[in-house]
């Protein structure tokens, strides 16, 4: 049997070398990248251990580190806690109109003039269910501009308006430093809201509806009581993210239904049918997750980014229009 021989690839020396030469050059280029995400990862350790020390959270960083998904365990609880909120004053709403201190047009006509600024008469009779959800919007109003998105921190709203106003500059210079300092600021707020800020609040806000409810008015304390609870775990309770903070929005009455921002608590009509729809009456704010890109030495005009965690509840007008005589817009 002849022997036929092997055929071996070679190659020259030298392309041999130039394949080694370029081997070892991507290996250490690929080892340098990996040192520096070290680094990066080191230094980003340091901070949020530095953050954690600064605000007494150190112990809480193990079970931070749990949290999952784009929903956090903190976003979870804020859900909570605003469901509780939102039935406190759907109780207080449903009391007034179960036994009105004056005519339910009256109250009516108060709380939409005091939201639209306009108090020009009502051309027809509002049914009860009318009048308790706009009552709602009213005080959905009053909890967003006035204490979720204002820092309550003492019982001068004055000084509640600077620090609020320190905290946007900081925000727009550095999120983290304006996290650490908003929590900060937090810790030593008063633990619940004075009286007669409280009173001066809804002087300021409702007019209208604090002088035809009269000594009803006194009803509210437990719900701004429980919305000043709510806005200090927003703004002064650790969370897993420390760049971000909480602001309350509010839709319009009569205002176009856009689906990721709102949430319909009863059947809309026109939308099954593919015809747009209004809002009749926000029931509870809607809350976003404001956050802003990274922040480094050179940069510090990032764009803000808002998300929206909990969608503002809403009753549309073809649902309210057929609980009375409420005309809707065309």
């Amino acid at each position: 049997m002849a022997y036929i021989p092997q055929q071996i690839d070679v190659v020259s020396s030298e392309q041999y070398r130039y394949v080694l030469t370029n081997f070892r050059i991507a290996h250490e280029k690929v080892e340098e990248q990996r040192r520096q995400l070290e680094e990066q990862e080191r230094q980003v350790a340091l901070l949020r251990a530095r953050i954690a020390l600064l605000e007494g959270t150190a112990n809480d960083d193990q079970q931070e580190s749990r949290t999952h998904g784009g929903s956090s365990v903190d976003d979870f609880s804020i859900k909570n806690a605003a469901s509780q909120l939102e039935r406190s004053i759907n109780r207080w709403a449903a009391d007034i109109v179960r036994a009105p201190p004056s005519p339910l047009s009256d109250i009516y006509g108060a709380a939409l003039g005091d939201i639209t600024g306009s108090y020009d008469h009502v051309p027809y009779d509002a049914s009860p269910m009318q009048v308790q959800n706009i009552l709602r919007h009213a005080m959905s109003e009053v909890i967003g501009s006035e204490i979720v998105n204002n820092l309550v921190v003492t019982n001068s709203p004055e000084a509640n308006v600077q620090l609020t106003r320190i905290h946007e500059h900081l925000f727009a210079r550095n999120p983290v430093v304006a996290c650490v300092w908003r929590r900060q600021t937090f810790s030593a707020a008063v633990e619940t809201c004075d009286p007669e800020m409280t009173a001066a609040i809804l002087a300021e806000t409702l007019p209208g509806l604090t002088k035809v409810l009269g000594g009803s008015t006194n009803n509210t304390t437990p719900i701004l009581a429980g919305a000043y609870t709510f806005s200090r775990m927003l703004h002064g309770s650790p969370s897993s993210s420390t760049d971000a903070f909480y602001r309350s929005f509010v839709p319009e009455l009569g205002s176009i239904l856009y689906p990721r921002q709102i949430e319909l608590v009863r059947r809309c009509l026109k939308s099954e049918r593919g015809e747009q729809d209004r809002v009749g009456a926000t029931i509870f704010p809607g809350l976003v997750k404001v956050t802003r890109g990274s922040v480094t030495t050179t940069e510090q005009n990032q764009e803000t980014v808002h998300t929206v965690v909990r969608r503002a509840q809403v009753i549309c007008e073809c649902a309210l229009a057929l609980s009375g005589n409420v005309p809707m817009q065309g």
